[in-house]
């Protein structure tokens, strides 16, 4: 069985302050992009297997796939250690970058893992949201507004079909650093907060970009290039520019492009056609 884990970004991302749980409050629009890991499953000997063609990632319990093959395995009323199967997982995603591949590859390992050992869609979903809060939104795809931790989604009408440019600087984010670095900023970040548009607006960018100022480099040559809107995604440390057109994008990832920096050009996806790319 084969399925793809496919990219987000985020539109927007309002951090509106931090919860009892410890966790931080958030307002935020997700937005699915063609970008995809590839994740391939076989039936085998022995105990479950997972191979990644990145060395990069693991291999092991730490990482999400593996932690949800094992929930879907007790959830099938199966014992002991998931067996029978093994998993091999195409990287194309970007590690630590803000644009969900974690996320994205668990929620894609749990879809192939209930139709292999049928397990009823909602205990799947409910799976999904036990391992991470990005999760549930990749059971959606699409434009979707997600509140609280993220996980609380209301899908919304998909907007209009973009061309996507994806820079990638030499270094990453981690997300728990992001998010200190917000909690540090936070007086004034609030403050900002309250005289800006919340569609346009990622709250951890600036934090970040006061560590990293090639943030604000990479915004400013899209956004010279002519972007719709350029920000960076997640807790970073990529950046996304929306144009109109393949050729506009193509364009602005030739300008942006150093010896430091990846890019990537893309397209958005609307709920329909992420859920027929997606798999079972």
């Amino acid at each position: 069985m084969r399925v793809r884990a496919h990219a987000k970004i985020n539109l927007s991302l309002r951090v509106l302050g931090t919860r009892r749980d410890g966790f931080h409050e958030l307002r935020t629009i997700f937005q699915s992009i063609a970008l995809h890991d590839t994740l391939t499953i076989r039936r085998s000997r022995g105990a479950l297997r997972l191979t990644c063609d990145d060395p990069n990632c693991p291999s092991d319990r730490t990482n999400l796939v593996w932690r949800a093959a094992e929930r879907m395995w007790k959830a099938a009323g199966r014992r002991g250690a998931p067996r029978g199967v093994s998993i091999d997982l195409q990287k194309r995603i970007p590690m630590n970058a803000g644009l969900g591949g974690g996320s994205s590859d668990a929620a894609a390992a749990i879809r192939a893992f209930a139709r292999l050992w049928r397990v009823a869609d909602d205990r799947a979903r409910a799976i999904g949201g036990q391992l991470g809060a990005d999760i549930p939104y990749f059971f959606e795809g699409g434009t979707v507004l997600g509140l609280e931790r993220g996980d609380l989604l209301f899908p919304l009408l998909d907007r209009p079909a973009a061309s996507v440019v994806l820079v990638l600087p030499g270094f990453g984010v981690r997300t728990a650093d992001a998010y200190s670095w917000f909690d540090a900023d936070a007086v004034a970040a609030r403050a900002r907060a309250r005289r800006t548009s919340a569609d346009v607006v990622n709250d951890l960018q600036r934090p970040v970009a006061r560590r990293h100022p090639e943030i604000t480099r990479i915004v400013r040559v899209l956004e010279d290039a002519g972007a719709l809107h350029a920000a960076m995604t997640g807790s970073g440390s990529t950046v996304f520019a929306l144009f109109d057109t393949p050729r506009a994008a193509d364009r602005a990832a030739r300008r942006v492009a150093s010896a430091t920096r990846q890019t990537r050009v893309t397209r958005t996806l609307n709920r329909s056609r992420y859920q027929t790319l997606a798999g079972p």
